[in-house]
């Protein structure tokens, strides 16, 4: 299995309470953790979901704990070349926390921060390709840059990477999406003064669940916390889920007439 250039293709956790992080989304998305060791040493958790890869949970590092990162879910851009990517990433405004890296035979990564504050990471393949499958229930469904200077991001996406941008009139607020060739691969919300003033951009990872409301009754159960609870969109009912450590995700269950 491959993926073109600019493709999301994975997310992954990062938490300082690994064996929590598997418990806690077992029960909420009913995924099975893979522990990935070397040399006795767990570095890595490979999360499944009906045998497929799904996403995957990793100790929180020295360099993000040092640039003050919050538990994160990271969103990860498939990339042909990514020391490549890293060179135009800072060429551009970017910031890099992580250079160029080789992980095991898995592939090599890259991870910084965009323009406007938000943490974004690279994959070039190598054994390990991304999830396995999309859009179906314990699997990536969307992921969304969220910032307040969306401008200075399209512009910065749109340079590094082969995306175009579309705009959307959603009545009280502009939507924009990344296009790679004709599939949608990502959007931007625009934060306004309605949103809290210490809240950073971020990339946001949406995952599909076959109920909204069950899935958030599950998170309770489980000790985590909903901070925006189900609400329907035309794309399906989301909520806004806090894992028991503060990483952020979203959920995406079907819409009541579905």
């Amino acid at each position: 299995m491959s993926y073109p250039h600019g493709l999301v293709t994975w997310s992954d956790l990062s938490s300082p309470d690994v064996p929590g992080a598997k418990a806690f989304y077992s029960a909420v998305l009913g995924w099975e953790a893979e522990d990935i060791e070397d040399e006795g040493e767990l570095v890595y958790t490979m999360f499944r979901a009906g045998g497929k890869l799904a996403a995957g949970l990793g100790k929180q590092s020295a360099e993000m704990t040092e640039h003050g990162f919050p538990p994160l879910w990271t969103t990860y851009i498939n990339v042909d070349d990514v020391d490549a990517i890293a060179a135009a990433f800072t060429d551009h405004g970017g910031e890099l926390v992580v250079p160029p890296v080789d992980v095991m035979d898995n592939g090599r990564m890259a991870y910084g921060m965009d323009p406007t504050g938000a943490a974004i990471g690279f994959w070039q393949a190598g054994t390990h390709t991304g999830a396995e499958a999309f859009n179906d229930p314990g699997f990536l469904t969307w992921n969304e840059l969220t910032t307040r200077d969306s401008a200075a991001a399209r512009e910065f996406y749109t340079a590094i990477l082969p995306w175009r941008v579309t705009e959307d009139d959603m009545g009280e607020f502009m939507y924009y999406t990344f296009w790679l060739d004709e599939r949608p691969t990502a959007g931007i919300m625009t934060m306004d003064e309605t949103w809290p003033d210490d809240l950073p951009a971020h990339w946001m990872t949406y995952f599909r669940v076959g109920d909204a409301d069950a899935a958030v009754a599950a998170v309770t159960e489980a000790g985590g916390a909903v901070p925006v609870p189900p609400f329907d969109t035309p794309l399906g009912r989301v909520a806004v889920i806090n894992d028991p450590n503060g990483g952020t995700f979203s959920i995406v269950g079907p819409a009541p007439e579905e």
